[in-house]
């Protein structure tokens, strides 16, 4: 069965992470936001933190702008996405993934490597045609065969 997906974005500053999940909505959910490690280029070639820590309800259309219209760097992220009635928690296993109201984990390790898990099969696929349209490198499905992650966060 398919999980999710795994990838590649550029290790540069740019808004690759709103490219990948164009296809999905992020307006329409609430967010867990791990708070890791992530900056954003302001003003005067100035760089300051993304995300203000760890946050538990960030707005999706908050978290849409934030991924589409500005410049930054993400060396580790964990992102969760919650419809917007939902109580939100940090889900920590697949497991758990599946038994929450979580609909979308998106982790971010050492700048590049990128693993979505999606409940939604149909969003899946489009966000794995998304990723090669888009030209990010070693975009592949990650199964229950191959998900070797025992825990659904960067650390």
């Amino acid at each position: 069965m398919r999980r999710g997906i795994q990838l590649e974005i550029p290790n540069e500053w740019g808004n690759h992470l709103g490219e990948v999940l164009e296809p999905f909505d992020i307006s329409r959910f609430d967010w867990y936001i791990g708070g890791e490690e992530a900056y954003q280029d302001v003003e005067g070639g100035e760089m300051e933190p993304l995300f203000q820590g760890e946050t538990y309800g960030m707005k999706g259309r908050d978290l849409d702008e934030i991924l589409n219209s500005k410049r930054y760097y993400i060396i580790f992220g964990n992102f969760k996405a919650y419809p917007q009635d939902a109580s939100i928690e940090d889900v920590l296993t697949y497991e758990e993934f599946l038994n929450s109201r979580c609909q979308l984990i998106v982790l971010v390790v050492d700048c590049s490597y990128v693993a979505i898990y999606c409940k939604d099969t149909v969003m899946l696929t489009h966000l794995y045609r998304n990723a090669l349209e888009k030209g990010f490198e070693n975009v592949v499905y990650i199964t229950d065969e191959n998900d070797a992650r025992t825990r659904l966060s960067v650390w």
